[in-house]
């Protein structure tokens, strides 16, 4: 895991690289951001007009701007299934895979690795000819919709904000070992290999939980992230910044997904409590990457090539096309 510069004073960049245009979508290449710059691509619709756009925000770890994981791109299938309905769409390479050593012995926090550099992708595409400024949407997956409240606090401006499998209040430490409670449950699980795993885990996350603000100034990485890291996010109260927020939310739930597991997603809804502007899809035969499968859910299926669900994206498109100019 590794961080981005915070934008600061550095200069927002915009520059297109390439394009091509195939059954009337438009694909360019663009970079944006801080130094160093991210490349992204940005999908957009046929025609002249203005139109919403959606911002695709990671998970965690160092995410190409498809999202791959396994034989997946789930990204890569929500830009293409959103420009189809006149949608445009960003998506961009994650700091932490364009520049991995970028940060290496400095201190960070979520900011540096993910809201700073969303906040330049929405900076950037208010200066998209094509693109409606007052309909602009932020949708994270998984890490991405836990932080989705968050960017749009330092965005007021933002026209929406979708959770897309990131609708939960446990902590990441808490994620981490009820996943390997999870797996370790499954049939035919290496349960032996399982539990060294999860020992191995378990002493830095125990002392990710015994951090203290004293220790924010360390560089010294638990877990594969500094302290500074993990206090921002102890810090972080998702159910006041959601509650704070007068924009419209969708939250997206996969009924098989057990990295946020429809428990999770309760807890929060509940949590949050009821609002005029919150709307909930939920899909049962769906996975953490909104794929449609059967059977016990495992990590085994990201290996089987897969598209995101097309009521899911019908859904999404329909949502974001709704939305009232800010």
């Amino acid at each position: 895991m590794t961080t981005a510069l915070t934008l600061g004073a550095a200069a927002l960049l915009f520059t297109s690289v390439a394009q091509a245009q195939t059954g009337g979508v438009m694909e360019r290449e663009v970079t944006f951001g801080a130094t160093p710059a991210l490349p992204g691509t940005l999908s957009l619709p046929d025609g002249s007009g203005r139109v919403p756009a959606v911002v695709l925000v990671h998970g965690s770890g160092p995410g190409d701007r498809d999202e791959t994981v396994g034989a997946n791109k789930p990204f890569r299938d929500l830009a293409a299934g959103l420009v189809r309905q006149g949608i445009a769409v960003l998506r961009y390479d994650k700091r932490t895979r364009v520049a991995p050593l970028s940060f290496l012995g400095r201190a960070f926090t979520v900011d540096d690795e993910v809201i700073d550099d969303a906040l330049a992708a929405v900076k950037m595409l208010r200066t998209e000819p094509r693109v409606d400024p007052a309909r602009i949407v932020v949708l994270g997956h998984s890490l991405g919709g836990l932080l989705a409240p968050r960017i749009a606090t330092r965005d007021p401006q933002v026209a929406g904000i979708v959770l897309m499998a990131g609708a939960t209040r446990k902590s990441l430490p808490d994620m981490i070992t009820a996943q390997f409670a999870y797996l370790a449950s499954l049939p035919g699980a290496d349960t032996a290999a399982l539990a060294q795993q999860r020992q191995a885990l378990e002493a830095p996350m125990q002392q990710v939980r015994a951090l203290t603000p004293a220790d924010s100034a360390s560089t010294m990485p638990i877990g594969g992230a500094p302290p500074s890291y993990w206090l921002d996010l102890a810090r972080y109260d998702v159910v006041a910044t959601t509650r704070a927020l007068t924009i419209p939310i969708l939250v997206l739930a996969g009924g098989r997904d057990y990295q946020v597991p429809p428990p999770d997603v309760d807890d929060w809804l509940q949590a949050v409590g009821p609002r005029p502007n919150l709307e909930v899809k939920r899909y049962p035969a769906l996975n953490h990457l909104f794929i449609a499968g059967e059977g016990t859910p495992s990590p085994a299926e990201y290996e089987t090539a897969g598209r995101v669900d097309p009521a899911a994206i019908d859904d999404l498109a329909r949502w974001v096309k709704s939305l009232p100019p800010r």
